[in-house]
């Protein structure tokens, strides 16, 4: 029984801690750095010239949606990378599974392609 609360504690402990450093850090960060606000560096700064136009400008969702897939797709080979290197360890199942895995990723891209999100005018 004792062991068995030993962990609850350990993960008490670690919750305190994940809590309490981030906290006090910024604290300590408020209470050390100089604070003396002017005009100048209350003003929005852009590569040290004066700001033109409105702050919040509309761009195309053709941008986002091709971000969206390189990220997607990008962070999927990171999977793969672990994979290839220990595929002689793994065995069978691991490549039936990585089979699974990239054919989700075809059917991914080839929706994306057939919704035209990966032609760029």
């Amino acid at each position: 029984m004792d062991n068995y609360v030993n962990h609850y504690v350990v993960v008490a402990i670690f919750l305190v801690l994940g809590i309490l450093l981030p906290v006090v850090a910024l604290t300590v960060g408020r209470l050390l750095r100089p604070h003396k606000p002017t005009d100048p560096k209350r003003s929005t700064y852009e590569s040290g010239n004066e700001p033109v136009g409105e702050g919040q400008v509309r761009f195309n969702i053709r941008y986002y949606m091709f971000a969206l897939m390189f990220v997607i797709f990008d962070v999927e080979t990171v999977f793969l990378y672990p994979w290839a290197v220990a595929y002689n360890k793994l065995g069978l199942f691991v490549l039936i599974e990585m089979v699974i895995f990239a054919g989700m990723l075809l059917v991914g891209l080839l929706y994306a392609w057939k919704k035209r999100v990966l032609k760029w005018n």
